[in-house]
C-alpha cells in the first residue's frame, strides 16, 4: 500500500472503535481500493494516527485475519490476501444498509424526523454523485 486509506474513528458513534476500523476496512477491500498484497498501516502507527490503543487497532486486524481477509506475518506486517475479493452485492447491500443506519442514528442525535432525513439524502445525493438536483 503505497499510502494508508482515509480511516477514521468517530468518537461519537456508539459502535466501538475496532468495530468502525473493521468496517472501513471491509469496505477498502471489497471495494478494491486494497488489494492483494496490500500492506495495512503498521498497529503502533494508526493506532498514534487515529488516537486510540494499539490493543484497539490489533483487535480490528484479529477480526480481519479471522475472516480471511488478511495475514499477519511478524516482521512482515499485515497484508491483504488474494482470497479477498471484492463484495459480493448482497454484502455491498448489507453494508449500505449499517451505513444508512449509522446515518439515521446520527441524524437522530440531532433531533432530526424522517423527513429532515430524506432531506437531507435528497438534497446531498446530486452533489456526492455529481448530477445536478432534479427539483
Amino acid at each position: 500500500m503505497t499510502a494508508p486509506p482515509p480511516l477514521r474513528v468517530d468518537t461519537t458513534d456508539p459502535t466501538p472503535p475496532y468495530e468502525q476500523l473493521r468496517r472501513q476496512f471491509v469496505e477498502l477491500i471489497g471495494s478494491g481500493v486494497l488489494g492483494h498484497g496490500d500492506r495495512l498501516p503498521p498497529l503502533r502507527q494508526l493506532a498514534a494516527d487515529l488516537g486510540l490503543a494499539v490493543g484497539t487497532v490489533a483487535r480490528t486486524y484479529r477480526e480481519l485475519e479471522t475472516a480471511g481477509l488478511v495475514a499477519s506475518r511478524r516482521g512482515g506486517g499485515t497484508r491483504v490476501l488474494a482470497s479477498a475479493r471484492p463484495s459480493t452485492a448482497a454484502q455491498r447491500e448489507r453494508e449500505l444498509r449499517e451505513h444508512a443506519a449509522a446515518f439515521v442514528r446520527q441524524a437522530r442525535l440531532l433531533g432530526a424526523g424522517d423527513d429532515d432525513v430524506r432531506a437531507a439524502l435528497a438534497a446531498v445525493l446530486p452533489v456526492v454523485s455529481g448530477a445536478r438536483p432534479t427539483s
